[in-house]
């Protein structure tokens, strides 16, 4: 169906397409039946004391203010991440700002956080009761004073509505944001406000997503930090502003994040640097070119114990995720393991 579907909308522009993907999703028509797997208990993982029917989310990025999130539960999806949501609603960045990359199976984004803000999102998500485990990935309006101040609004109002919160500090399309990687900028993000937040709200779950644009250096700093303070979990990795000498598409050298494909191998290689430094103290959630069985696998045995994906969706279609599961359970059967935990790491 989607092949049929493809040629149409890779005709219009990146953004239009998926804003038609969203109006869709919103009538919630797709029968979830349709999704279903045999065996999936194979892939039922508990991670930050919540039990995942399977390991593969989608990624922030797709639904950004919180509209579809359940209909993406139907089509295969074990939980879902929405965002990145700002304080205030905002446009992001002047149009065009989304560039399919067709020979390369990536995209690359400038669009800025353009969503609907805190306010809205927390409206929608108290009315329309999730029905799986949903993240929130939050970030600062880029006309902020001050992007602590922004990243606390965010935790404050929408803490209790989500099983998780991401903290987003990695987008290479907020100026500045990428700063909080360096050694007293994370410390100061993680000592004045993850650690008296999760002092008065123990049960509370927050994740760090960051950049792959990172050197050995950087990873050896960032895990040392999050080891001594609380952080729950660590999303690998966010789009990459480098790594264009490669890709085939006139568009490489437009200005944003590359996602998709080309972020593959950069993504599992810093995924396993990563376990090597902090094991399975700090669940890793592996993301950037997971579009097939082999490409999850891969991130799972580096160290990933739940993935996420967004690029690989919009090339493939939404029987992307069953295809997934369905060879993902065979080759987790075919190496002898009984769960998809039993793999995490093993080629670290």
């Amino acid at each position: 169906m989607f092949s049929i579907l493809r040629p149409f909308l890779f005709k219009l522009d990146p953004e239009i397409a998926h804003d038609l993907a969203i109006k869709s999703l919103k009538h919630d028509y797709l029968p979830g039946k349709l999704f279903e797997v045999d065996n999936e208990e194979v892939l039922n993982i508990k991670v930050f004391g919540k039990n995942f029917p399977n390991p593969i989310g989608l990624a922030a990025g797709f639904d950004k203010s919180a509209e579809v999130y359940n209909a993406c539960f139907k089509i295969g999806f074990g939980f879902v991440e929405v965002g990145t949501v700002t304080p205030k609603k905002q446009f992001g960045n002047t149009k065009p700002r989304l560039f399919r990359l067709t020979e390369d199976r990536a995209l690359i984004n400038r669009l800025g956080f353009n969503n609907d803000g805190m306010v809205e999102v927390k409206k929608r998500i108290a009315s329309n009761k999730k029905r799986g485990i949903l993240g929130i990935n939050i970030g600062p309006n880029k006309e902020t004073l001050n992007q602590m101040d922004d990243f606390s609004l965010c935790l404050k109002e929408l803490n209790n509505l989500a099983d998780y919160i991401t903290i987003n500090i990695s987008s290479p399309n907020t100026e500045g944001l990428r700063d909080f990687h360096k050694r007293e900028n994370l410390q100061n993000l993680i000592k004045n406000l993850v650690e008296p937040f999760k002092n008065k709200n123990e049960d509370s779950v927050l994740l760090l997503k960051i950049s792959p644009d990172i050197d050995n250096e950087e990873v050896q700093v960032i895990a040392e930090i999050l080891l001594s303070m609380e952080i729950n979990g660590l999303v690998v990795s966010n789009t990459t502003t480098q790594n264009r000498d490669q890709l085939k598409s006139s568009l490489r050298d437009e200005k944003g994040g590359l996602s998709g494909r080309p972020l593959e191998d950069i993504s599992t290689n810093l995924i396993s640097k990563f376990y090597r430094l902090i094991g399975k103290k700090i669940p890793i959630i592996g993301v950037g070119g997971v579009y097939s069985a082999e490409s999850a696998y891969k991130k799972i045995l580096a160290g990933a114990s739940l993935l996420q994906l967004y690029t690989g969706l919009i090339f493939e279609g939404p029987f992307l995720i069953k295809n997934i599961k369905k060879d993902l359970i065979k080759m987790v059967q075919e190496d002898g393991f009984k769960n998809i935990k039993d793999a995490i790491g093993k080629r670290s």
